[in-house]
């Protein structure tokens, strides 16, 4: 069941990151976490995500500014690591707290509860007006690519932050997308090698036919998601799975799923 859900998502998703303002991993992270351990599932949706974006920049990489790849990109690996190593170092041992509602008892984890807030906030920068209107000028763009690394690295979540400096950064449409794409592969390898050090221990070498089958389905998207970039429009959709998200987000941080 976990391998269709899984997949589906990832071959929808794909389609949609080439032109709407939220990333595969966004979504993806929250269906994994359904199915997987937090940790497990944003490792999981490392590997999909890494090997989705080296197909993209394939399709889309050569058009990416050099210039601004340099600025965004470093600081964006550096705490790509950081964030990665700290999402490991989160004791989750123990229930943050517990809470009773309707006769059942809910434990709240520290990791779960701090990506619920962090996807609660990716998620709202797809509905506030505010973000929308941020400008931010190129002498911000080592800012941007610290921030959205250590994010991607803390919760595999580094979309929303990304978009919101290298769309103000001056750049066509081509080679902000090519950019982006570029950024976004390197920052998963970085965390999947952080990753890969617990690789025994997360479970990723017992759940190969998922990946491969996620892995899969999001490549096909990426593919019509390419053919499609410039016939859609999808701001409704994107309004509707930021909500979505929104929900699981509260669910999760509830302790509910």
């Amino acid at each position: 069941m976990e391998i269709f859900v899984i997949s589906l998502t990832a071959f929808l998703v794909s389609i949609l990151t080439f032109f709407s303002g939220f990333g595969l991993g966004t979504i993806l992270t929250p269906v994994f976490m359904l199915f997987f351990p937090v940790e497990l599932a944003i490792a999981l949706t490392g590997v999909v995500h890494f090997f989705n974006n080296v197909f993209k920049v394939f399709l889309v990489g050569k058009n990416a500014d050099k210039t601004v790849l340099l600025k965004f990109g470093i600081p964006a690996v550096i705490m790509a690591f950081v964030g990665a190593w700290l999402l490991f170092q989160i004791p989750d041992a123990k229930p943050l707290f517990t809470y009773e509602m309707m006769d059942k008892t809910f434990e709240v984890y520290p990791v779960k509860f701090i990506i619920s807030l962090l996807l609660i906030v990716f998620a709202s920068m797809d509905l506030i007006p505010y973000f929308s209107n941020l400008k931010f000028g190129r002498e911000k763009l080592p800012l941007g690519g610290a921030l959205s690394g250590f994010f991607g690295g803390l919760s595999g979540n580094q979309g929303a932050l990304r978009t919101a400096f290298l769309i103000k950064a001056g750049l066509s449409k081509e080679a902000f997308i090519g950019t982006a794409v570029i950024v976004s592969a390197i920052v998963d390898f970085t965390r999947l090698s952080v990753y890969a050090t617990r690789i025994t221990k997360s479970g990723l070498t017992d759940n190969l036919t998922l990946i491969i089958c996620a892995t899969l389905s999001a490549i096909i998207g990426a593919y019509f998601g390419n053919k499609l970039l410039k016939k859609v429009t999808l701001n409704f959709l994107q309004i509707f799975v930021a909500i979505m998200l929104i929900l699981i987000s509260i669910a999760l941080g509830a302790g509910f799923i």
